[in-house]
């Protein structure tokens, strides 16, 4: 029997974009992704790129992780988005640009702010889990 995840949104609390919970089957495998990075094919964060470029950039490559272990964006369970700025309206671009590519798989996640990411000019970076059925 295939497993799923099941994403869980709250008839208590407010509504939001994005699930308040998700389950994951004992019967499935975990996946523990990696922060994605804003990197392209050369291996540097591109030049001048902005929160909403590089939230993009980090989907891309987390959709390439993921392609390694036999997953998709689909099978995230729940997400880390960390972005480099104290100010609300840069988390909000990064948030935004995350969900769009998610698309109706509204994932819980968390968006953080932080003073600085490992490369330089990094200003994005998403943690995942995902799950896989055993079969």
């Amino acid at each position: 029997m295939t497993q799923n995840i099941s994403l869980i949104r709250s008839s208590k609390l407010p509504s939001i974009d994005y699930a308040y919970a998700s389950y994951v089957p004992s019967e499935m495998d975990l996946f523990f992704m990696a922060g994605a990075c804003p990197l392209d094919a050369t291996g540097r964060v591109p030049e001048q790129s902005g929160y909403e470029e590089q939230a993009k950039l980090c989907v891309d490559n987390l959709k390439s992780a993921l392609k390694e272990c036999g997953a998709e964006l689909k099978d995230v369970a729940y997400t880390r988005v960390l972005v480099a700025s104290s100010d609300q309206s840069d988390l909000v671009t990064a948030w935004q640009a995350v969900r769009e590519e998610f698309g109706s798989h509204d994932v819980p996640s968390t968006l953080s702010g932080v003073t600085v990411l490992g490369y330089s000019g990094q200003v994005v970076e998403i943690e995942a889990v995902a799950a896989l059925s055993k079969e």
